[in-house]
């Protein structure tokens, strides 16, 4: 995994602060310091959740996220923590844009709902529609996706996002059911990279981009992916990925084209993935940086929700008031705590 790589490669240094490329590493106490847990109520239910929870803490370059779902192991949270200080503990690369044009997110909700969940919104001409959800059918997919391009009309832009859940003959298919929507790509048909390259070769003659996702952010070998021409173009993730500069490194080494995409993060975490767009040399695509719009609440006011179609590049202060409104209780926040203090020891501690 990805994850241990990086640790291998970046992490577990001698003692609770040190200097690595001019960053400086902060001790648990000083996270402890200025750290919230906060839990922010979506307007639509999402990877099984009703509410996103996450961790804030401010460093000397501003407050930042540290933000891993649930379920995941302490060794790839470690990863997130790293990427979490390097955003508040080192300057952001510079920027070559003031703001991102973003897209909608829809989830693999009923039909019936695309249209709502678009409005939410603001100016957006993409929509990233997610399919192949456990339990439904690919009619349901293409209804979700003919529901979206009826809300975006003609000009707008489509792409899917199967997250891994077809093979290679069921992505064929549905790519072969869905064409009619004049697809942009499809994120992520098939969780393997061998997969993917028999997909690419397969579906090739329909001028489909393919993006890797998964094959990006949890392989032990990021650039394996782009070595083995098993995708078009990549979404990458800020925190998943250790940080704004191991991204910028993995862009520039795969040479193809990027789509910057959130965890669902609070709009402290998308001020990070924007900083990682603002910074590509190239951005081509919308990028999937909108999801504040899947909130009804969140830590800042404005925040990070689409505006035109866009978001700015500038850090995020989270209100206090909001900060307060949206704490996660106790027992959650002890999770938190107690989750923070393993992925710190996997991070720095000796070997």
């Amino acid at each position: 995994m990805f994850a241990s790589g990086f640790i291998r490669a970046h992490g577990r240094h001698d003692g609770a602060v040190s200097k690595d490329a001019g960053a400086t590493h902060p001790s648990l106490d000083e996270l402890l310091a200025t750290a919230h847990v906060v839990r922010l109520p979506m307007a639509t239910r999402f990877r099984g959740v009703d509410h996103r929870e996450a961790m804030l803490f401010e460093g000397p370059h501003g407050w930042t996220e540290f933000s891993p779902f649930l379920e995941y192991p302490d060794t790839e949270a470690a990863v997130w923590l790293a990427a979490a200080i390097d955003f508040g503990w080192s300057p952001s690369p510079a920027a070559l844009r003031s703001s991102i044009p973003v897209n909608a997110t829809v989830p693999a909700v009923d039909a019936a709902a695309v249209a709502d969940i678009v409005a939410r919104f603001d100016g957006c001409r993409t929509v990233k529609i997610k399919v192949a959800e456990p339990g439904q059918r690919l009619a349901d997919d293409v209804a979700r996706v003919r529901a979206a391009r009826a809300a975006v009309g003609v000009e707008g832009r489509i792409r899917v996002d199967a997250n891994g859940g077809w093979n290679v003959d069921e992505a064929e298919h549905a790519i072969h059911a869905l064409s009619e929507f004049d697809l942009e790509y499809v994120e992520q048909p098939c969780m393997t990279i061998d997969e993917l390259a028999e997909l690419r070769r397969r579906v090739k003659y329909m001028g489909i981009p393919i993006a890797a996702d998964e094959s990006v952010r949890k392989a032990d070998d990021p650039l394996a992916v782009a070595r083995a021409g098993a995708a078009d173009l990549l979404v990458i993730k800020a925190q998943p990925l250790g940080g704004l500069r191991r991204a910028l490194d993995i862009v520039a080494s795969a040479g193809l084209p990027a789509v910057v995409s959130s965890a669902l993060d609070t709009s402290v975490g998308l001020s990070m993935g924007a900083a990682l767009a603002a910074a590509l040399p190239e951005l081509d695509y919308d990028c999937g940086l909108g999801t504040a719009s899947l909130f009804t609440a969140d830590v800042a006011a404005p925040g990070m929700a689409p505006v035109g179609g866009r978001i700015p590049v500038e850090r995020v202060t989270p209100d206090a008031a909001s900060l307060a409104a949206l704490a996660a209780p106790a027992e959650r926040r002890q999770w938190w705590m107690d989750r923070l203090t393993r992925a710190h020891i996997e991070l720095y501690a000796s070997r």
